[in-house]
């Protein structure tokens, strides 16, 4: 499908207004960035960016499209004639997928014509706020199981097909292990999994020739659901029998067994004692049933002898805070090669917006290699590792401290440029591992799921002189 329309229709008055105005090659400048981490969170997880980048590289208008904006009698023929040979030609700078990212600091820059930047506002905040959502939510399920394995169960409860398929493939870069998602793997690369519903059990004439058949069909990935009519006096008995009766004489030992309702604590510890005690001592039990990072969390505190999860709808939609709030806002436009700064004044503190284009570097010190602080800086500042770096808070500014053991790492990396896509997406596996990796550079306390540790994002002096000079015209002249 052509997703060129899908955008906010002010968009499009916006640029028929640019080009009757003789600003359509002027230079314009966005930021994207979110204001807040879901759920309380103490960061969230960069994804998306590949489906931006199909994006600008099929943007085009058809025949039919124009017609249609014809058709609302808005638009001039000069706009839509311009319409017709319509492409993106500016640059896009964004951080990697997979990356921890942080409120304020720009997550993807656009430098390009403005009406090219402003049709492709609603495309990249609607990709951006979706993946990083779920992405984030994966990372904190993941991070509460603590290693176990999570597959993501969550296709029949999502937000239509798009939402199932990137939902699945975000879920997997924040760390889950699999998907129930069959087109997600075929397309992407995430692995899918999954074995019998209800309704497996209850096509056959009992439970246990529901299960032996089921043992017989895939006798290495033998995972049986043991609640359709009682856990313990009849799922778990069955499961055991049929084991018994048609691996163990096969020399397989791994197999399974799931809980998808019922006291997941109590059920489990029972159900690990009966397989125990029956010789099957590698089968693993896998839970489901409306599970969130807070649910896993107290079930493992409980000591449920649990070995994986299959998490749903409180994971594709994200249900407990369903709403990343990423933005898309000017920093600058270029007149005759020269950057003028713009900036969002508000009587809201947070929708004061950094001015200019900048770059965000992440700190890490060298010792620990543990990432300190973010620090956005203009564009064209550079920063000697040699010589002690001084950041301080911007809301605080007496809150300073100086590094002096320290590498700094540039964040955004060209993927467009002069609208061609230069970036190459890694593997989806390569996404994933590299997102925990660098998880893993965060500090404990900023991982805490409540009350996490406050990681710096800090303005360089230089952006913060510009950004309070900025300020100060604004309520001179307001």
């Amino acid at each position: 499908m052509n997703h060129t329309l899908l955008c906010d229709f002010y968009e499009l008055t916006m640029g028929n207004g640019y080009f009757l105005q003789g600003k359509k090659d002027e230079i314009a400048y966005f930021d994207v960035f979110f204001r807040k981490v879901p759920d309380g969170g103490g960061f969230a997880i960069a994804a998306g960016l590949q489906q931006i980048l199909e994006y600008i590289d099929a943007l085009h208008f058809t025949e039919e499209d124009i017609a249609y904006l014809r058709s609302k009698n808005t638009f001039s023929e000069e706009f839509l004639e311009y319409l017709k040979d319509f492409k993106f030609t500016g640059d896009i700078y964004a951080v990697p997928e997979g990356t921890p990212i942080f409120p304020g600091e720009p997550i993807l820059t656009v430098r390009a014509p403005a009406i090219e930047a402003q049709i492709i506002e609603t495309f990249v905040l609607l990709v951006f706020n979706h993946q990083c959502l779920i992405a984030t939510k994966a990372n904190r399920i993941a991070r509460a199981a603590q290693g176990r394995a999570i597959s993501e169960f969550g296709s029949r409860r999502a937000h239509g097909a798009d939402g199932a398929i990137f939902g699945a493939r975000a879920a997997y870069i924040g760390g889950v292990h699999g998907t129930a998602c069959t087109i997600t793997d075929r397309l992407y690369g995430v692995p899918a999994t999954g074995t019998m519903a209800h309704s497996w059990v209850q096509m056959f004439d009992s439970e246990y020739e529901a299960f032996e058949a089921y043992c017989k069909l895939y006798p290495t990935n033998a995972v049986l659901l043991v609640d359709t009519y009682d856990v313990l006096h009849s799922g778990v008995p069955n499961a055991i029998k049929a084991f018994q009766n048609i691996l163990l004489p096969q020399g397989i030992t791994k197999c399974g067994i799931r809980i998808d309702s019922g006291d997941i604590t109590y059920l489990s510890k029972k159900c690990r004692k009966m397989l125990d005690e029956a010789g099957l001592t590698e089968c693993k039990i896998i839970v489901s049933n409306s599970l969130d990072e807070y649910i896993i969390r107290d079930l493992l505190m409980q000591g449920a002898p649990l070995d994986a999860f299959g998490v749903g709808e409180r994971l594709i939609t994200s249900r407990s805070e369903p709403v990343f709030g990423g933005v898309y806002k000017l920093c600058a436009v270029e007149k005759d090669g020269q950057i003028i700064p713009k900036m969002k004044v508000s009587e809201n503190v947070v929708k004061i917006t950094n001015p200019n284009y900048k770059k965000v570097y992440r700190l890490y010190d060298k010792e620990t290699g543990k990432a300190e602080a973010d620090l956005i800086a203009l564009y064209d500042e550079k920063f000697d590792e040699s010589q002690p770096l001084e950041l301080f808070d911007p809301d605080a500014t007496w809150k300073r401290k100086i590094f002096d053991n320290y590498t700094l790492r540039e964040l955004l990396v060209p993927v467009v440029l002069k609208g061609k896509v230069i970036y190459e997406t890694p593997d989806i596996n390569t996404i994933r591992n590299y997102c925990l990796e660098q998880v893993d550079t965060l500090w404990d306390e900023v991982k805490r799921f409540e009350n996490p540790h406050n990681y710096y994002v800090d303005l360089s002096q230089k952006l913060w002189d510009l950004k309070h000079e900025m300020l100060s015209k604004a309520k001179k002249n307001g």
